[in-house]
């Protein structure tokens, strides 16, 4: 087989397998063009409400943010608190839609590190524990 007919059958896969749809606009029953919404004048149909590129990965660090921050209160708070706070100051400077969520695992973030600092001063250890 000479190169010439090895790259026709590669770009024959190649659009074989493409999933992409011919018409691959989504309509979205909520923007059909109702009153009050702010779409331009535009009827809205054909297409689909999207987040913009990054605000997707944005609104994942600011619940990761949450989540880490939330369970460095118990365990792992030297490690769980930093990763909270730069996380949560991530979403926020890529302007997340859940700000307040950021907010929130920032300032647990930001717990879990005042927990560190009293669990090592009274009991001059990284870890805690409730019996006396």
């Amino acid at each position: 087989m000479d190169v010439a007919t090895d790259t026709t059958a590669t770009t024959a896969v190649d659009s074989a397998t493409d999933t992409t749809p011919a018409d691959s606009t989504a309509v979205d029953a909520g923007a059909t063009g109702r009153a009050g919404t702010d779409n331009g004048g535009d009827s809205g149909a054909g297409r689909a409400r999207t987040k913009p590129e990054g605000v997707e990965n944005a609104d994942s660090m600011a619940v990761a943010s949450f989540v880490m921050g939330l369970v460095g209160l118990l365990v792992f708070n030297l490690f769980l608190g930093p990763c909270a706070l730069v996380l949560g100051g991530l979403a926020l400077a890529r302007n997340t839609t859940r700000r307040g969520r950021a907010l929130f695992g920032t300032a647990l973030g930001a717990a879990d590190l005042v927990v560190l600092a009293v669990t090592v001063t009274a009991n001059g250890t990284v870890s805690w524990n409730f019996a006396g």
